[in-house]
């Protein structure tokens, strides 16, 4: 598998936004067309889209799911979905229209059960994983709350109980536009077998390489694209090089 940049489309009140470390509020991107921006992604040459419900996530229902699901429809590239996923209903709706990798989070960090049934019943291939670390320790409910668990030591947790891969969230460098701190990745892809694609900070092409030498499967990227840091075309030359 080559390892693979995606774009993120990060979904607050209908709108396209990136936050400042996930703090409503914060918006340093507010567009009022969240298709139109998937589909610019797609053009520049992504071949997955990362869509989150923030709403969902902060809320815990899928506050944003009729844009997901017409991204899902206007789109035919993979799709992987998270935010607010916490009940069956939630990922069998998902799975249903298209989506290829249903992030669960809270659901997953509070019941490694509920993991474990969605895995048996839709294919670990369908079922992402979401471990967002803020000091070294794993949040829920919308990054509001930190539990006890690292990142390697829950990883290894749910690999077990039937994910097929995680999304790892660097909340330390997330939304700052400063650059990644690679260590918290390569801990965790080192502790599991699955794929691990890392979120959090990514600005620069360098930091693109250093995710890359992780051993990480993919890298997702937002406020860069959206603020003009980084090109998709040229994140995706770094990404392939």
């Amino acid at each position: 598998m080559k390892f693979e940049l995606i774009p993120a489309v990060d979904l607050r009140g209908g709108r396209c936004v990136q936050l400042v470390q996930g703090v409503p509020g914060t918006e340093m991107v507010s567009l009022d067309d969240p298709i139109a921006e998937a589909l610019k992604w797609i053009d520049e040459g992504a071949q997955t889209l990362h869509l989150i419900d923030l709403d969902g996530a902060i809320e815990g229902e899928r506050v944003n799911a009729q844009v997901v699901e017409r991204i899902v429809d206007a789109t035919d590239v993979r799709v992987e979905v998270g935010g607010g996923i916490r009940t069956s209903h939630d990922v069998e709706a998902l799975v249903s229209v298209g989506v290829d990798r249903v992030i669960i989070g809270t659901a997953a960090v509070n019941d490694p059960d509920f993991v474990r049934e969605m895995s048996d019943l839709h294919g670990k291939e369908h079922i992402m994983v979401s471990l967002d670390a803020k000091n070294g320790r794993v949040t829920t409910h919308g990054w509001a709350k930190t539990s006890n668990f690292s990142p390697p030591g829950l990883g290894r947790q749910l690999e077990m109980a039937g994910a097929g891969s995680i999304l790892f969230t660097n909340i330390d460098t997330e939304g700052l536009l400063k650059g990644v701190d690679p260590r918290p990745t390569q801990e965790l892809v080192e502790a599991v077998s699955i794929p691990v694609v890392a979120a959090g900070g990514i600005t620069t092409v360098e930091d693109i390489r250093m995710i890359k030498e992780t051993g990480a499967w993919a890298a997702v990227v937002g406020s860069a694209l959206y603020t003009g840091r980084l090109s998709l075309p040229e994140a995706i030359e770094a990404a392939l090089g």
